[in-house]
Parts: C-alpha cells; structure tokens; sequence
C-alpha cells in the first residue's frame, strides 16, 4: 500500500505522534529517514513526487512537512509557496552543499530552516520539538535497563512489569537519571532539566522529589534501582541489575 492510499484511509495520528510528510524523490534517503523518525516517536510519511505529498497532506494534515532540493517534477521553492504559504505547514528544506542560492530562495517564500541532505535526525529533531512544543517528550525514545522501562510518549514506567504510577515531575526526573544511568548528576542538572531554571525553595522540592521518586521505585519485590547520593556533588542512578559500592541513599 503506498503513502498516498495509506493517508487517504484516514492515517492521522491519534497516538499524539507527530506527523511529518516527507517530500523527497529519492526513495532509499527518504525511506531512510522515516524509519529513524520511527525510533524518535515521530510518524513520517514518505512521499517521492511532489503532487502525491500534496494531496496527502490534505489528508494527513501533518504538523510539518520536510521537502528536498532539486526535486525533478516540481520546484522546492513552488512546494514551500504550497506547503506553507498556502496550507500554513511548517516546512523545512534539506539541502546540500552547492544549494546555497536556493536555501535563500526557499527561506524567503517561508521555509521554517534548512538541513543538510543527506539527512541526520540530530539536525531535524530539535527543529520539529521548535515547531510542535507539545510533543517534545514524545520525541524521546523508550528508556529500558535493569528491568525498569519509562516510555515518554504514554508517561507510563514498568518495574519488571508492573505498572508504577509517577507524576509528571517524578516521571521526568527518572527518565533523566535513566538517560544518564551510573554516571553522577549535580543538582543543578536536574532542576535544569526537570524545573528548567534554579528559584529560592528549589533545592527542597528537588529532594522531596527524590524522596517520593525513591520510595516508589522501592515497592518491587526484587532488587530495586537505586538513586544514590553522591555527597557534595548530587546523585547517581544504579539500576537493579549493578551492584552498588556506596553508602545507603541520603536524602
């Protein structure tokens, strides 16, 4: 089943994924590049002539659309005109060395950025959070070690497979600490992170935040994670399947 019958069957998202079309008519770095999106939690449709994406864009009504350079059948710089001129989509425009005259061109009929082509995720990804704020957490990958798994996208955390309710604020500091897994935080990353920014009482929210964080992760029948206090320097996150050489968690 192609892209364009794919998104008339009614393919909106309905998971709070983000949704991009990707016009490009090279069919391996467009492929390519939705099956990376894929990981990132991001639903990429894949379109490589211009007039299909166009009609599939009124059916999937994408947050934004990604268009290559040097299309064959259409210009990118009529693509953007249509894309987000005239349909309001935010669209971003991958181009290679020898486009600099175009990505001006581009810019200046309303493209949101240019990337480079071939694409790296690392480019576009910080680009689409810019565009879809709501969806940043979504963006994030699936976290799993040591039997404990935080998936950003359903804010749902499974200790060897049990279901652990957190908070939003918790949620967000285990996901850090899970990114971050036998390596020492300061407190000063975490309430970056989590609080974005540094207030008067924020060092004691962020220790009650671990207190709550820790106590719930403790439920588990097995050897739990651990959130360690590293003394005059802030915590480090041992999972269960580590053994610890350190003093007992300190608040």
């Amino acid at each position: 089943m192609n892209n364009l019958v794919e998104a008339t069957t009614g393919d909106r998202r309905n998971d709070g994924r983000l949704v991009l079309l990707v016009v490009d008519d090279d069919d391996v770095l467009g492929a390519e590049l939705v099956d990376k999106l894929s990981a990132h939690r991001i639903r990429g449709h894949h379109f490589p002539h211009p007039a299909e994406a166009l009609l599939g864009a009124g059916a999937l009504q994408p947050d934004a659309a990604l268009v290559a350079a040097g299309l064959a059948t259409m210009s990118s710089t009529d693509m953007v005109r249509l894309l987000a001129g005239r349909a309001g989509i935010p669209t971003v425009v991958g181009v290679g060395d020898d486009d600099g005259p175009l990505a001006a061109a581009v810019l200046k009929e309303g493209a949101t950025a240019c990337v480079r082509r071939p694409y790296r995720t690392d480019e576009i990804i910080p680009i689409l959070r810019a565009i879809r704020p709501d969806s940043a957490s979504s963006l994030d990958p699936p976290v799993e070690i040591g039997g404990l798994r935080a998936d950003p996208a359903t804010l749902e955390v499974h200790l060897h497979g049990r279901l652990v309710a957190l908070p939003m604020k918790e949620f967000q500091l285990l996901y850090f600490f899970m990114t971050h897994a036998d390596r020492t935080v300061t407190r000063e990353q975490l309430l970056l992170a989590v609080w974005h920014g540094l207030s008067g009482d924020a060092s004691n929210t962020l220790t009650v935040h671990i207190k709550r964080l820790r106590k719930r992760l403790g439920m588990d029948d097995g050897q739990p994670p651990m959130i360690v206090t590293v003394r005059g320097l802030g915590y480090r996150f041992i999972p269960s399947t580590m053994t610890v050489s350190a003093s007992p968690p300190l608040p």
